[in-house]
Formats: structure tokens, sequence, C-alpha cells
């Protein structure tokens, strides 16, 4: 399935940048990849929800997974046309703000929690997601991106 608004180069380029930045900062590798599909098919297709924003003052998501867009019930078209802070509830945007602030410090985080909401207003709530930086092949910041396994509906 081909991202909006990205060929397939720029998908696999994208894929290699949240994969690579990943194992950079953390030190181990967000998946076990396979060499015989594409980076960005397999993370398009991990059982773990990843997604991505990118460096505007005010972030617009530019990637979500097959996981991620059931999280959030939404095609990609939606998905990626969605400011970043949307993604949670209005009253939490602030505390969320300090969060992305923190993560920008350090590089990353593995253990946010937060209640987040879809597209029908049905809430769930993230555990243990790792949110970090993303940098490009020449070490130029990209923007960040944020993974989890866990989640509960509310």
């Amino acid at each position: 399935m081909q991202q909006q608004g990205m060929g397939i180069g720029a998908r696999e380029r994208h894929a290699l940048i949240i994969l690579n930045s990943y194992r950079k900062l953390i030190g181990k590798p967000l998946l076990v990849t396979n060499a015989d599909k594409s980076a960005a098919e397999q993370l398009f297709e991990a059982p773990i929800a990843v997604l991505s924003h990118g460096t505007q003052q005010d972030p617009v998501l530019n990637y979500g997974n097959r996981t991620a867009l059931g999280l959030w019930e939404m095609d990609e078209t939606a998905f990626t046309a969605m400011a970043s802070k949307h993604t949670a509830e209005p009253m939490i945007q602030e505390e969320r703000q300090r969060f992305l602030e923190a993560v920008a410090a350090k590089g990353y985080i593995d253990d946010y929690s937060g209640v987040r909401i879809a597209a029908s207003g049905k809430r769930f709530r993230i555990e243990e997601a790792v949110v970090w930086n993303l940098y490009d092949e020449a070490g130029g910041y990209y923007g960040q991106a944020a993974a989890f396994a866990r989640y509960t509906r509310l």
C-alpha cells in the first residue's frame, strides 16, 4: 500500500529512517526484519502501532502503519493530514507538549502511557510506548516517531 504523498522510494526511505533512528537511539531493533520484503512493507504490516510526524512548528502526522490506522480508525489520507496534537484529547495536550519536549531533549522516552482518541471518539490508553527522535542519513533532525504494542480500549 502506498503511503499518501509518498512514492515507493520515499516510503522505503521513511521506513528506514524510522527503523535506523530507533536502533541508533535505543540500541536494539524495533522490528526483526526479513530481507525478502522491503522495510516499508514490514513496518506497515507490523503488529505494533508505529506512527511519526514531521518537523513543522505544529507537527503533522506523516506516517501510520496498519495497526495505528486501525486504532485511530482512519485511512492514510485522513491520518497523514492530522496535526499530531490531535491524537490526544484536548485537555491533555499541554501534558503531551511537555512530554514531546522531553523526548526532544533526551532523544527518546521508553515508558510513555496516555489516553488517545480515535476518529469515532472512542478512547484508548497506550502503554509502555517508545517515542524517539528521527534523524535522516546525514544526521539532520527529521521528526519524531512512536511505537507501542500495548493498549487498552476505554
